[in-house]
Order: structure tokens, then C-alpha cells, then sequence
């Protein structure tokens, strides 16, 4: 991988994090397209690094609504904050099991599986096209939704299935308001890649041995610089617009990405 590419690598991603359309997904196209020959290994190296980099810039624009929660929680209350950063953690816990106990078998999915990420964004397509006929409502999510719509995000682990896409459908499906359910979907992922990376450097597996540190570079500040102008007016698309729009695209990439794995066999 050369710096060009992790230049349009890192874009890629700052702005699919924030559009129900699968990030790592169109990550995998990305690189495949690219001719990117990495191992398994420094592929998801990287792929964590441009994560960690849209996880800082969802917290930069969501700054105020954390300062908000943590306010709460200093008051040492069961109030809303409180409540909200507990539904947050009940979120995590199946995704936490899934990378404690399956980090092997999801690093292997990261090697350039195109044909797996085309079948997965066709099912994002179709939890989207579903939650698009939801109706309207105010409801918040609930401590059982939280832990449901945590299994999805678990679920969106695999390269394909929209993180965003697949949390706010759940969320939606469940009865919950759309705006609500986005800003669960973008706030419960960040304690979640932040854990990850801690994890990583504390266990020593993130190393740049026989990885290109100035492309890392490039590609976090390509990822961070794109997310924070994504996460601005995109957020707004997703709450307002028709969640079939994004179907429509899912459909077509995942066809796109199946007929050019099949071809390149």
C-alpha cells in the first residue's frame, strides 16, 4: 500500500463511517481495487487505524453530548446520563464477547474476501429497506433495545453489514425514534474502538514492523479530516432521508463487489 492509496483509503472511510453503507465493506472494495497485497494482519492494522481516527472525530463533533453524559455521571445519580452510559455499556458486551473470543476468525475476514463483503452488503440493503417502512415514532431506547442493537453491531463486525446501517434498522425495527436511534448508533461505538485499541497496544498487537508508518499517517489524517466533514451534514442525511436510498446503493456496490470477485477467480 503507497501513500496515494492510503490517502483515498483513509477518505473512504471518514466518509462511509457516517452513512449506513459499511465502512470496512467499502474498505475491502478499496483495497482490492487498489491491488493492496497486505496480509491479513496490516490490513486490519490499518483498517483499525482509520477507525480510531473517524472514533476521534465523532468525538470532536459530538463533544458537547459527551461533556453532557459525563456531567451526569459525576452527579453520581440515576438520571438520564447515567441511564443513557449504562445502555451504552449493556450495547457493548456482545461485541466484546465476539472480539474476546472470535479475534482470529475476524481478522481473517479482513484479507480481501470480496465475494463475503458483496453477499453482506446485500443484506445490509435489506435492513435498511425494512426499517425504511417503520413508522415513525418518540420512543426511546430501551435497556432490552440496547443489548439487541448490541448483537447487531457484533454482527457488523464482518466487512459489509453497515455498523450504522445495522444498529439504527434494529434500533428503528424495535419501535424506536429515528434520531434517537442514530445518535445511540454513533455514540455506542466509541468507547467500543476506543477499548479495542487499548487492548491492542496494552497486548502489544498493534506494531509497525512490517508496517508503512507514514502511510498509517496519511491514512488517520485522511480518515479524521474526512469524518469530521462527514459527521457535520451527514448525520443529518441519515436522521432525515429515506434509509431506501441507502438500500438502493448497498444493493448495487454488493452486486458490483460479487460480479468482480467472480471475475477476478
Amino acid at each position: 500500500m503507497n501513500n496515494l492509496d492510503a490517502l483515498l483509503l483513509g477518505i473512504i472511510q471518514g466518509l462511509t463511517e457516517f452513512l449506513p453503507v459499511s465502512s470496512s465493506g467499502h474498505l475491502e472494495i478499496g483495497k482490492a481495487i487498489l491491488g493492496d497485497t497486505s496480509v491479513p494482519e496490516e490490513s486490519l492494522m490499518f483498517t483499525v487505524v482509520v477507525h480510531f481516527a473517524t472514533a476521534l472525530s465523532t468525538i470532536v463533533v459530538f463533544r458537547k453530548d459527551i461533556w453532557g453524559i459525563l456531567s451526569g455521571l459525576l452527579k453520581f445519580k440515576w438520571n438520564e446520563e447515567t441511564q443513557f452510559s449504562t445502555k451504552i455499556i449493556v450495547s457493548m458486551l456482545p461485541a466484546v464477547i465476539v472480539g474476546l473470543f472470535f479475534e482470529e476468525e475476524l481478522e481473517a475476514l479482513f484479507g480481501g474476501n470480496i465475494l463475503l463483503v458483496g453477499c453482506m452488503l446485500i443484506i445490509t440493503a435489506v435492513l435498511l429497506w425494512m426499517a425504511d417502512r417503520a413508522k415513525d415514532t418518540q420512543k426511546k431506547v430501551s435497556f432490552s433495545n440496547a443489548f439487541v442493537i448490541g448483537v447487531s453491531q457484533a454482527i457488523a463486525m464482518i466487512p459489509g453489514i453497515s455498523r450504522s446501517g445495522a444498529t439504527i434498522s434494529t434500533s428503528v425495527l424495535l419501535g424506536n425514534d429515528k434520531s434517537k436511534a442514530a445518535r445511540f448508533s454513533f455514540l455506542m461505538v466509541i468507547p467500543l474502538i476506543l477499548g479495542k485499541i487499548a487492548k491492542d497496544i496494552l497486548g502489544g498487537e498493534l506494531t509497525t514492523e512490517a508496517s508503512n508508518m507514514p502511510v498509517l499517517i496519511i491514512g488517520f489524517l485522511a480518515a479524521f479530516l474526512a469524518g469530521l466533514v462527514a459527521c457535520t451534514w451527514m448525520i443529518k442525511l441519515v436522521k432525515k432521508s429515506k434509509l431506501s436510498w441507502f438500500a438502493i446503493y448497498c444493493l448495487i456496490v454488493g452486486l458490483i463487489a460479487i460480479g468482480f470477485s467472480l471475475y477476478n477467480r
